[in-house]
């Protein structure tokens, strides 16, 4: 059901989301940024792009036997600069690829770091959403605002490890947590814990700043995600985009989530018009700087394609 519609969702989504972010501090040009001891992320992007996957984060753990990667980017291309960033800061073996869900703009670099040897790990549904949509998103590329020069080399590498429900990852000197809840952005997202630096990586189940893209997820599951995130020990979150987050966006993300939903619930039991909805949902919506137009691009994949999740 969710995913009979995630290529004409996504397709309108990305086509609509290519715009510059303003007022930001890190580039991903730059290389990434230490969030805490030998742990590194990109955050948010400055200009966002489908070249640049859309500003999606993207991270690593450093223990003492190797590193574990968080998300893989777009494209061959982006993954390239992300091993070259990587190895601006350790030159150790990559040995784990964590996919915190299976959307193009964080999966799609996988093949190269399969290349170096690394495990790539996911939630089971995932896996199974990524072998049956890459190949057809790979090969209209060009619907995301892609060439074929942007995705050269690229090729679909789905996870070889999967789980259910959580898994630990031992690095030697530290452990990381894979944390499966519930179905929330996508049916499989999940969540990657550090707790000893108290360092949480949500993927989209958290946007900061940004409209999300919601018309993948299940709502009512996605803000029970968000609950137990607030009850987690954590000092830092890495979103799947934006900056570098903190328990206050999470609540904000969830009051965004019931916003939306009731509203274009309510909306789209009397309207198709796109343009009205979006109009009248700005009106109520938290502000966000970014992805303004993402709130038609849920309104027509989620609302006026399928049945809205209740909350």
């Amino acid at each position: 059901m969710k995913k009979h519609f995630f290529v004409d969702a996504i397709r309108f989504a990305v086509l609509v989301f290519i715009f510059v972010l303003s007022g930001q501090n890190v580039l991903a040009a730059q290389g990434l940024t230490k969030i805490a001891d030998n742990v590194y992320s990109y955050v948010d992007t400055k200009k966002m792009s489908p070249q640049n996957s859309f500003g999606a984060n993207a991270g690593i753990v450093i223990g003492r036997d190797g590193i574990l990667v968080i998300d893989t980017l777009i494209s061959a291309k982006e993954a390239k600069r992300f091993i070259k960033d990587i190895r601006a800061v350790s030159d150790k073996p990559i040995r784990y690829v964590v996919n915190t869900h299976y959307h193009l703009d964080h999966t799609f670099g996988n093949a190269e770091f399969e290349k170096l040897g690394a495990i790539i790990i996911s939630h089971t549904v995932d896996k199974v959403s990524l072998q049956k949509k890459g190949e057809g998103t790979l090969k209209n590329a060009g619907m995301f605002g892609l060439t074929e020069q942007d995705m050269e080399g690229t090729k679909i590498a789905v996870p070889t490890v999967t789980f259910n429900g959580t898994m630990e990852i031992d690095l030697g000197d530290r452990k990381v947590e894979l944390l499966y809840k519930r179905a929330s952005h996508t049916e499989g997202s999940i969540l990657v814990y550090l707790p000893d630096g108290k360092v949480l990586f949500t993927g989209d189940i958290l946007f900061t700043g940004y409209h999300p893209y919601m018309a993948d997820g299940d709502i009512r599951n996605w803000m029970e995600t968000l609950d137990d995130i607030l009850k987690m020990d954590i000092d830092t979150i890495i979103p799947g985009h934006g900056p570098i987050s903190g328990k206050k966006d999470i609540a904000d993300m969830k009051e965004y989530l019931i916003a939306f939903d009731k509203k274009a619930t309510e909306l789209c039991a009397k309207s198709t018009d796109v343009d009205y909805i979006a109009s009248e949902l700005r009106k109520l919506l938290p502000p966000r700087a970014e992805g303004d137009m993402l709130i038609k691009a849920n309104i027509q994949g989620r609302y006026l394609k399928k049945s809205p999740a209740a909350y």
